[in-house]
């Protein structure tokens, strides 16, 4: 397969998953018991109900690095909010859900293996729980990002793909921009994105906190 058609692949596979519904986003499939005492820290900006267009790298932002070729991710490591995570790669389900990491791993985060890998040309994605019964899951701090912080992705190749965050967004379920968030943007772009916002008790919590990041090292 050329490269021209496995960018096309990709991008339709993140298409069924952006076409799969908002709902798949939200707390209700990352989160079968929340914390009902305490919210997930919420990034500054959330956008309401007309989503702003995804954020463009300013001319102060860290210069974008080369993509990588394609290779596994096995660990993901944010140090500012002290994530140190194991990956599972998933998939979507008949019904065209995507796959969460088990309910009883809250440690694990995911990535969608039918888009990019992290690193490699495209818009990876990774999800992991914000919470589950027992207290904060692995990406519970996820909203405390800011632009100018770093994610590390090691990969099966032994190499590290580095991302600098550009931006941290809140999006009600009901208004999520599917297409905004898994766009191609013509370099290799990562988003990390877990629950927040309230939670109920019978529909989980009401938004998705999205980091939006770009390749910025590679070692």
């Amino acid at each position: 397969m050329s490269r021209t058609a496995r960018r096309r692949a990709r991008g339709a596979a993140l298409l069924r998953l952006g076409t799969a519904g908002a709902a798949l986003l939200c707390g209700v499939w990352l989160v079968d018991d929340g914390l009902t005492t305490s919210r997930p820290p919420a990034p500054p900006e959330r956008v309401a109900t007309t989503p702003s267009p995804a954020p463009a790298t300013s001319p102060a932002a860290a210069p974008a690095a080369a993509a990588l070729a394609p290779s596994d991710p096995t660990r993901l490591r944010i140090p500012s909010i002290a994530v140190d995570a194991s990956f599972t790669p998933l998939g979507l389900d008949a019904s065209g859900a995507l796959g969460t990491p088990p309910v009883g791993r809250p440690d694990l985060v995911g990535w969608y293996r039918d888009a990019p890998a992290p690193g490699a040309d495209g818009t990876a994605v990774v999800v992991g729980h914000v919470d589950d019964r027992h207290g904060p899951g692995v990406l519970y701090r996820l909203g405390l990002l800011r632009p100018g912080l770093t994610i590390a992705v090691t990969r099966q190749d032994r190499r590290t793909a580095t991302f600098t965050v550009d931006a941290v967004r809140s999006y009600p379920k009901s208004a999520f921009p599917s297409g905004e968030v898994y766009a191609p943007t013509g370099r290799a772009e990562l988003r990390v994105i877990t629950c927040g916002g309230h939670y109920d008790r019978h529909t989980g919590y009401d938004s998705n906190t999205v980091v939006y990041a770009h390749l910025t090292a590679a070692t």
